[in-house]
């Protein structure tokens, strides 16, 4: 529309400043609209974390058959629709492999039946310990 305006009242007036106006609106048009996306898609280029109801929904349904406690949870969107959740999970110390195995995938259907857009789910099992233990002189903590 902006530039049949343009093009438009050049023609009728015989004027080429009309041609040049309606294309500078073009050009202020399209710094408006990639404005409005920058905004709109700032978050998920800087890593938008998920909703906070979410995050509290993914830690209920972690909490299960086989799961004693969340260590840490991160959340991270992948696109409109996609969602990573990495998550350390504690299990109880005398489950055998194929038990954590087991915990495991029934955490990771209990979270995708409450968050149906965690697509991407890394849950790592490891014991509660204090602080410091286990830790080898020299490591990263």
């Amino acid at each position: 529309m902006l530039a049949l305006f343009g093009v438009g009242l050049t023609l009728i007036t015989g004027n080429g400043r009309w041609d040049a106006v309606g294309t500078a609106c073009i050009g202020v048009l399209l710094v408006a609209i990639a404005f409005i996306l920058a905004i709109e898609t700032r978050s998920l280029l800087l890593g938008e974390s998920a909703r906070a109801e979410d995050v509290a929904a993914i830690e209920a349904a972690l909490l299960g058959e086989g799961v004693t406690s969340v260590i840490h949870l991160r959340t991270l969107h992948l696109g409109p629709e996609e969602l990573l959740v990495a998550a350390k999970i504690e299990v109880p110390p005398a489950e055998t492999a194929a038990e954590v195995a087991h915990a495991i995938d029934a955490a990771e259907r209990r979270i995708r039946a409450a968050v149906p857009i965690a697509s991407l789910i890394y849950l790592e099992p490891d014991l509660r310990r204090a602080p410091g233990v286990g830790v080898q002189p020299g490591s990263p903590r």
